[in-house]
């Protein structure tokens, strides 16, 4: 008989971190893969993610509308809340044998916490990693609730055994998401016009001489400074002289303040050569950063796919913060002159050799075998160390039984 793996897709993000997975997972003869898409992931104004994947020929199993209006602190708990309920509802219903969540945002929470309270086995990609802002305490959450971890480096793996987990469930396959990257590096031409194919808003620009793509986040711990970060970066990129492509923010804290600081430049602006996206199909994404002079924000597409594709990076402020890095990245503050000195920098570089650093183009199919073949347990081992895997429970309860009568 088939394992049934259920893999909840909730945000944009989270369908590039899977895709190939998803695809192994179809392929492979013990494996029925049973697909969720929830939250932001059904939301036309994020683009709409549904659309990629029924496109790329998968069905969706299951549509799990969590999002409360708002974008703040409170609506960003409740959408959390909201995800554990309906989650709960659907595993039921779905009875997988093994759930899959992915890297690190809040409605991950809840696809975690819903199943480790069913006793379903749970599957975490991308532990392990060190970051700014609220997506650590996500992250290091989920790990403590995953069952098996398919992590995307060697010091992500060290991390995750210094939390207790027993070395024999904690897998480095890299990153699915690099997967797609060597896809766009064995055809890299941008075969299509992202205007006509995608259209958006903003200025009619011409890519023929080089152009800079920009994709920027809120921080949730700094939520109220959103728009005035924004800000900073939009004066940034007009000062570069540069046509920009610029990607529509995640639904976090404060991507009100991020999109209320675009639309009033955008109307008080009106020469700046900026035209704006919802989305993009994965590979078309992909081709257009790496056909790109730079990448500007802090989205980690540039400290994950662009160091395998060479691809230079501004990051910008703190969501990033303590992530691995490959030698494309320059880290600057909130500030547009520390922004626009970075870009010029890179604009006179020479290429920057591609890394390694968070896979080789193969996770997909490591993560499809090991769901397959990983013995599936809810109930973990206490460890101590990294050494060694042991069963600690015996010697802790040992005092507790000692006191109970016979």
């Amino acid at each position: 008989m088939k394992r049934k793996v259920c893999v909840v897709v909730t945000a944009r993000p989270s369908y590039s971190r899977i895709k190939t997975a998803l695809q192994a997972i179809v392929a492979h003869p013990a494996l029925e893969l049973q697909l969720i898409a929830a939250a932001s992931a059904l939301l036309d104004r994020y683009g709409n993610v549904v659309d990629d994947m029924v496109e790329d020929g998968f069905t969706v199993d299951a549509s799990v509308h969590t999002v409360v209006e708002g974008n703040s602190p409170i609506t960003t708990a409740k959408t959390t809340g909201l995800g554990l309920i309906e989650l709960a509802g659907e595993f039921t219903r779905f009875r997988p044998d093994v759930v899959v969540t992915i890297a690190d945002r809040f409605e991950t929470l809840a696809t975690a916490v819903a199943a480790a309270y069913l006793n379903i086995p749970l599957a975490h990609v991308q532990g392990g990693e060190i970051t700014g802002s609220i997506d650590e305490k996500v992250r290091h959450s989920v790990t403590k609730l995953a069952d098996l971890h398919f992590v995307s480096t060697e010091q992500a793996r060290e991390y995750v055994m210094r939390m207790g987990e027993s070395p024999e469930t904690v897998h480095v396959t890299g990153c699915p998401s690099i997967d797609l990257a060597a896809e766009v590096r064995r055809s890299p031409a941008l075969d299509f016009d992202p205007l006509e194919k995608y259209g958006g808003v903003g200025a009619d620009v011409d890519l023929s001489k080089g152009y800079l793509v920009v994709l920027q986040h809120p921080v949730t711990t700094e939520h109220h400074l959103a728009r005035a970060h924004i800000t900073e970066t939009l004066h940034a990129i007009q000062d570069a002289n540069l046509p920009a492509l610029w990607f529509w923010p995640n639904l976090d804290s404060g991507s009100d303040g991020t999109s209320r600081g675009i639309r009033i430049f955008r109307e008080r602006e009106k020469t700046a050569d900026i035209h704006f996206f919802k989305n993009m199909h994965p590979p078309d994404f992909l081709r257009l950063v790496y056909n790109s002079r730079c990448i500007v924000g802090n989205s980690s597409v540039a400290i994950r796919e662009c160091s395998f594709l060479g691809v230079p990076a501004v990051n910008i402020g703190t969501r990033q913060a303590g992530r691995e890095r490959g030698h494309n990245v320059t880290d600057v503050d909130y500030d547009r002159h520390e922004i626009l000195t970075a870009i010029r920098h890179f604009l006179t570089r020479p290429p920057i050799r591609s890394s390694g650093i968070y896979g080789d183009g193969f996770a997909g199919t490591r993560i499809a075998e090991l769901l397959a073949t990983s013995e599936l347990k809810s109930e973990k081992k206490l460890t101590y160390g990294t050494e060694q895997s042991v069963d600690l429970r015996p010697t802790l309860l040992a005092p507790l039984r000692a006191g109970i009568p016979s």
